[in-house]
């Protein structure tokens, strides 16, 4: 196992270069494409395909999340953050709903959490929460301008601890806690599974929450889950709110295919209008009635229907 808190950007180097001594031989453009997640941000993906480089001496789209100057597209590290947020707004926008004033609790301070609460800033939203698994801040003024210009310093360049954001601006900090507690609008999770239970989706609930848009990986409980659904809130699972980042690896790899660089205009224009068809698709076959769409299960069937359609067409079944 290794842990890379605390390591030097030589260790980090050496284990990104081993790993990818063994990992070359299974990936490639045409075949599997790895990308960045919890702990594997740009300065990993540059090792990692630098050596995938040395290997095959060949520069190709095996690897996304790459750095602009070599083959990376613009909005791939926002594009996750952005999509689920672009999720959420499209989910408010049945109800005649938008950000515009919304109080935002969001967890994890990784590229996900920074680029969703640039975007909600964006939107006229105030993000109040951010956390790493340390704890987690609330700011009530909200986490924006120099704010959040300090904590992507922090956190890209410093790689230090968001409870350094409480010292420099004077907020609270909860040392061990995760911040569903916290009365908001709208939930964004975008740390990591399982982050939150049953009781804190009930006390998300109590405390004026109505919109859930899963920035993580499966960051709700099975429980949680079942609690969100039986209060009909909107509420979008990670199998679509936070495909905008595979999405936009689509997007880059294309774009290496053809051998072009897209601005930041047309690739978000591209990324929003990916996110409002996997909305439209969760409505298309998770509504219930005129007054509730069921997104997990309107997720989970319009990905069974492309899947099942495919392998009929390709004589699979």
């Amino acid at each position: 196992d290794f842990d890379p808190k605390g390591k030097t950007d030589n260790e980090i180097m050496h284990f990104c270069q081993s790993f990818m001594s063994e990992l070359f031989r299974h990936i490639g453009q045409n075949t599997d494409i790895p990308a960045g997640d919890i702990g594997v941000g740009g300065r990993e993906i540059g090792y990692l395909f630098g050596q995938y480089k040395r290997l095959k001496n060949e520069h190709t789209g095996a690897i996304t999340g790459k750095g602009i100057q070599w083959g990376g597209s613009l909005i791939r590290p926002e594009a996750t953050g952005y999509g689920a947020v672009y999720m959420a707004e499209d989910m408010m926008m049945t109800k005649n709903d938008s950000f515009e004033g919304k109080t935002v609790v969001i967890s994890g301070s990784g590229n996900v959490a920074q680029y969703a609460t640039q975007k909600v800033n964006e939107l006229g939203g105030k993000v109040v929460t951010l956390s790493d698994s340390s704890g987690y801040i609330y700011d009530p003024d909200g986490i924006s301008g120099e704010k959040w210009d300090y904590l992507m310093d922090l956190k890209n360049n410093r790689r230090g601890r968001i409870k350094e954001y409480a010292k420099e601006f004077g907020c609270k900090y909860h040392e061990g806690k995760r911040p569903w507690g916290t009365p908001c609008d709208v939930a964004i999770p975008s740390a990591t599974q399982n982050e939150i239970n049953g009781d804190d989706a009930k006390m998300l609930i109590k405390n004026g929450c109505h919109v859930v848009s899963e920035g993580a990986n499966m960051p709700s409980t099975p429980e949680a889950v079942k609690v969100f659904e039986n209060a009909k809130i909107l509420y979008a699972p990670g199998k679509a709110a936070n495909a905008g980042g595979v999405a936009t690896s689509g997007l880059e790899m294309t774009q290496n295919f053809m051998g072009m660089s897209w601005d930041r205009i047309e690739v978000n224009k591209e990324l929003r209008k990916i996110m409002t068809k996997i909305h439209e698709q969760c409505v298309e076959h998770g509504r219930i009635d005129d007054n509730y769409v069921d997104y997990v299960k309107g997720a989970n069937i319009a990905g069974f229907m492309k899947v099942a359609i495919a392998m009929v067409d390709l004589g699979v079944v």
